[in-house]
């Protein structure tokens, strides 16, 4: 009797972008357990293990709020300048560390890049979802530092989570394209802390938006992470929404996104020869 062999034909999308987010949903066991691995390996070996997601926002407040409140003067009109910063620096420290981890990501599992087919934007996807869990720690922080400044919370925090999942987007974005560029051009990874680096004092973070002029406020909004963080703000404590500002952000932010995937889905094929 003849066996009946079956093929199993892998071919590339013909739609321009080809995102393949079916794939990422039949895939989605494997994000789940690349997710899990990645925040296990993430404090593996440390003697404080998760309670570094709680130590790093907070001693980064006190010392950049020290600094920029005695030395350069910094203050905010209507909140307490350690909390001005903690909240800033809580959505900041969750891109940074998405998008570091994401841009090595591919990098990190040469094995498992060039032997087992999957969706590749699986991996640098799972480095970014595994910062969540320190996200929501620092987030746990900000509400009882609230609290403890006497900031009651309002209505407007249910908002919060649309902005935290814009923040995704943003570290998504730029995790997704740095971790296809490393792939080929190795130099990513002494160029992105540096780069990090000057995106961090380009942002809102230590100082308000009022203290700029109109203009200088028009070109720092065309920075994606202007919007998240105005709107992080004004929906967890309660403040004016700034509808431009947080409209440049949102459409940066989507337009980026799609330049990311289609760079990293175009590079995608060579992957495995270049790793």
């Amino acid at each position: 009797m003849s066996e009946t062999s079956v093929i199993t034909r892998i071919e590339p999308s013909r739609a321009w972008l080809g995102l393949g987010l079916g794939d990422l949903w039949r895939y989605r066991e494997l994000l789940y357990f690349l997710t899990w691995r990645d925040v296990k390996v993430r404090y593996k070996q440390t003697a404080i293990g998760v309670f570094w997601a709680v130590l790093q926002p907070a001693l980064t407040t006190v010392i950049f709020a020290v600094v920029f409140s005695q030395v350069a003067r910094f203050e905010s009109k209507s909140l307490p300048y350690p909390l001005y910063v903690l909240s800033g620096m809580l959505p900041w420290l969750f891109v940074y560390n998405a998008i570091t981890f994401a841009a090595n990501s591919l990098v990190g599992n040469t094995n498992l890049v060039t032997k087992v087919y999957f969706p590749r934007l699986i991996v640098p996807l799972a480095a970014v979802l595994a910062g969540l869990i320190d996200l929501a720690l620092g987030f746990l922080i900000l509400v009882g530092v609230m609290f403890w400044y006497g900031v009651h919370l309002t209505a407007q925090i249910a908002l919060t989570p649309l902005f935290l999942l814009l923040s995704v987007l943003v570290a998504l974005a730029f995790g997704t394209l740095f971790s296809a560029l490393n792939v080929r051009f190795r130099d990513v990874k002494f160029a992105l802390p540096f780069v990090l680096q000057v995106w961090m004092f380009v942002s809102p973070i230590f100082y308000p938006l009022d203290i700029l002029s109109e203009r200088a406020r028009f070109v720092i909004a065309l920075n994606p992470l202007t919007g998240v963080l105005h709107g992080f703000r004004a929906s967890l404590f309660g403040e004016q929404f700034n509808s431009q500002v947080i409209a440049i952000s949102l459409i940066g932010t989507i337009l980026l996104l799609i330049l990311s995937l289609f760079v990293f889905r175009n590079m995608e094929d060579s992957f495995a020869d270049e790793i």
